[in-house]
């Protein structure tokens, strides 16, 4: 699975974004989807997680009610809206396809390269 991520921006506080993320490869509909986010000096960390089908969603406790994950199976692409976006939420995204939803990072085998969001005024 080969995995392209894309939407990232500058954005002001208090705005919208919405990031893409689409597969290439068999199988996109087998595998748990996630996005991570590593800001600049920072370890890498877990936003959102959706599993294969689309029924089963989790979020970092920070994005909750503001960030949702989704994902259309028929076009192999997972989402992630981002609403009341605030500074803090500046990092560099990425998705990932793996076996189960998870918030840890080694289970996921496939990342995509990354897409920076800035939130900044």
């Amino acid at each position: 699975v080969q995995l392209q991520a894309s939407g990232g921006g500058l954005v002001r506080p208090g705005g919208s974004l919405r990031l893409s993320c689409v597969a290439s490869g068999r199988f996109f509909s087998s595998y748990a989807m996630g996005w991570f986010r590593q800001a600049p000096g920072k370890e890498r960390e877990f936003v959102a997680a959706i599993d294969s089908g689309g029924g089963n969603t989790n979020y970092a406790e920070s994005m909750k009610g503001r960030f949702t994950i989704s994902r259309d199976n028929a076009k192999s692409t997972v989402d992630l809206q981002m609403n009341s976006l605030k500074p803090e939420d500046t990092a560099v995204y990425y998705c990932a396809a793996g076996p189960i939803v998870s918030p840890s990072a080694r289970h996921y085998g496939y990342w995509g390269q990354g897409t920076l969001v800035t939130v900044s005024s």
